[in-house]
């Protein structure tokens, strides 16, 4: 036996192995996906905002339509969501994880641009300070798909422990 017969079947055990960790997140269900970015959000933030804004994931829930309108999505849109918004005007925050339904990224995508831009809109003149967290909103698409949209205090932190949270929440 020569030693490429040898190294074959270890070589295409591990490719099989690397193709299978690549597409473990495609893998969840959209109840698993709704609970990773819920539990991803609020270990984001601190209790006080988790008492204060609580996190929204279908239009059934108490201002779970109002948080919809607001960030201009529809149920349909997205197979798995966990929404967060100030619907008061004194406050510029939003977090936003979507997995959007096939052939709904563009609707989602343009539904969360849409309200930042509105956000910022609404703060220019009005409050100096929540004018700056909103010019700062991040909305990214990330690896698996999901729509990540981050604005608040400290949105790269917020930002990157969701994202952190959600990619190893799939593997």
């Amino acid at each position: 036996m020569n030693a490429l017969s040898r190294i074959a079947p270890l070589a295409l055990a591990l490719a099989l192995l690397a193709g299978c960790v690549s597409t473990a997140g495609k893998d969840l269900s959209p109840e698993e996906r709704t609970q990773l970015y819920r539990t991803a959000i609020e270990n984001a933030r601190d209790q006080d905002l988790n008492d204060a804004l609580p996190i929204v994931t279908s239009a059934e829930e108490e201002t779970g339509q109002a948080l919809f309108d607001v960030l201009r999505l529809a149920p349909e849109d997205c197979a798995a969501c966990a929404l967060s918004v100030s619907l008061m005007n004194v406050k510029a925050y939003g977090i936003a994880a979507v997995y959007p339904a096939d052939g709904r990224e563009a609707q989602v995508e343009d539904g969360l641009s849409a309200f930042i831009d509105q956000q910022r809109q609404n703060f220019q003149q009005y409050l100096p300070d929540q004018y700056e967290i909103a010019q700062a909103a991040r909305l990214e698409t990330l690896s698996d798909g999901t729509i990540l949209m981050v604005m608040c205090e400290d949105q790269d932190g917020v930002f990157d422990r969701i994202r952190t949270a959600i990619i190893e929440g799939e593997g």
